[in-house]
């Protein structure tokens, strides 16, 4: 792969980072979260590691933020 692919990436990454961390809502930091783990994926994939992406791409972008999301429901019923 090109250099440009991989600073785009990397670029991406760090975007969608900084997102995750200036998020305040607990709802909408779970679903920053999982588009943070898809550009991890992405990065992943760049880098020639699919079995890393595709641990990535099922516990990160789905796994982690259901169960956050799930927490924050469960939580609210109190």
């Amino acid at each position: 792969m090109t250099t440009a692919v991989l600073f785009l990436a990397l670029a991406l990454v760090a975007v969608s980072a900084t997102a995750v961390v200036l998020t305040a809502d607990p709802k909408r930091q779970a679903v920053t979260l999982s588009v943070f783990s898809l550009c991890l994926t992405v990065l992943f994939v760049v880098f020639q590691a699919p079995d890393v992406a595709l641990s990535e791409l099922a516990v990160g972008s789905a796994v982690v933020p259901l169960l956050v999301l799930l927490t924050l429901r469960k939580m609210g019923r109190r």
